[in-house]
């Protein structure tokens, strides 16, 4: 079907990091953060006409350093925060910053697809999130559904809490936990949790799965060996507050309910190769994405574990009705979970993959070459769905 067709957008440098523009309810737009060590390095602001089916965008510069993570902010849509690399005294730290885009960028003045990135506009410096006695910046996570004013970064091993103060020009750090043990303690990736009042975050380190809560920044689970290798991602089910998805380097993607951390609920071993990043669809959380150095990206139907296993709840008086028609009962057999559709637009490891905030069906995703990719559920599948 020609609407459901890829739209590929090309960017000259290699780049892994990958948003939406989460504030942003009305337009489809993501942002790429890039990764050259010779350039200026740049934030591509990039919006999907989905009427006409194509992209434009705008170019910032960040010429602090190559972006390693970027981070919308869930209040205001000029606000992020990217985590970069930059040398200092002949080692390589990494740093995070929180940056303001133009106002103009707001009511989508673009540049026409043709145009080269010349004049490329820059961002405004907020605050630093200056950490340089904790070590390299991996991640800042946001509040989900917050005002804007409270992040955590993954530092080394440590967690820490921030507060914003003033118009986001300071950032404070108000708690912090140190991860402690044996081991690999490095933190590589963590999520807020949208639930339980905004009070909890997973993070992940070498093989394990950690659970924080950020009133106390204690511990509350810990799975170890929840891979048998690195873990690369995690995601919250936004729909079940005690599921949780994460993928790693043994090529799997599993599903966990916190609750009983023994064994996962679910695990798929659908790549072929580590397994980069995972995502819950934001309003139908059947619907997952995985990304993976197999340059795949896959989405997959997870209907049995979802908030509607057994798609749409039947009203009782439809069923009354139905009653003379046995066939209609297999609705109430749990659906089957399956792959929904392999993409292999990418020709290198895939980084990256965002649902779009603005519209649930559309999802993009990024590879190392500067690829980035914008595909749609299957319309069969959407309609199957909502209807």
């Amino acid at each position: 079907m020609e609407d459901d067709a890829p739209v590929i957008y090309g960017i000259e440098f290699q780049a892994r990091a990958l948003t939406a523009q989460t504030a942003e309810t009305e337009s489809i737009r993501f942002l790429v953060g890039t990764q050259s060590l010779k350039y200026d390095n740049q934030i591509h602001i990039v919006d999907f006409d989905d009427e006409n089916n194509i992209i434009n965008k705008n170019v910032l510069l960040h010429q602090v350093g190559e972006i390693w993570h970027l981070s919308a902010s869930p209040a205001d849509k000029r606000v992020l925060t990217t985590c970069y690399s930059k040398t200092s005294d002949s080692k390589v730290v990494t740093c995070a910053a929180m940056w303001r885009m133009p106002k103009e960028l707001e009511s989508g003045n673009h540049e026409s697809p043709d145009d080269s990135s010349s004049n490329p506009q820059t961002l405004e410096l907020l605050c630093h999130l200056d950490n340089t006695a904790h070590g390299n910046m991996a991640c800042v996570l946001w509040e989900p559904m917050g005002d804007g004013k409270r992040l955590v970064s993954l530092a080394d091993n440590h967690v820490q809490l921030w507060d914003l103060q003033g118009s986001s020009n300071k950032a404070v750090i108000s708690s912090s936990a140190t991860l402690e043990g044996k081991g690999q303690l490095k933190l590589t990736s963590g999520r807020w949790s949208p639930h339980h009042n905004c009070t909890q975050v997973a993070t992940a380190n070498d093989t394990a799965i950690r659970g924080w809560d950020i009133r106390s920044m204690s511990q509350i689970y810990c799975i170890e060996n929840a891979h048998g290798q690195l873990v690369r991602d995690l995601d919250f089910n936004p729909n079940k507050q005690y599921y949780l998805a994460s993928c790693g380097d043994d090529c799997k993607v599993k599903f966990w309910d916190v609750r009983n951390i023994n064994e996962p609920v679910k695990s798929l071993e659908d790549h072929s190769h580590w397994v980069w990043s995972v995502r819950y669809n934001n309003s139908h959380d059947q619907l997952v994405l995985t990304g993976s150095s197999d340059s795949r990206v896959i989405l997959s139907n997870m209907v049995s574990i979802s908030s509607e296993p057994f798609g749409h709840l039947v009203d009782e008086d439809d069923l009354s009705d139905q009653e003379d028609n046995p066939q209609e009962d297999k609705r109430k057999e749990p659906l089957q979970d399956s792959i929904i559709a392999t993409y292999e637009e990418h020709e290198d490891s895939v980084y990256a993959v965002e649902w779009s905030s603005a519209d649930p069906w559309l999802f993009a995703s990024l590879s190392y070459d500067g690829r980035l990719v914008i595909n749609r559920v299957p319309r069969a599948l959407k309609y199957q769905i909502l209807l």
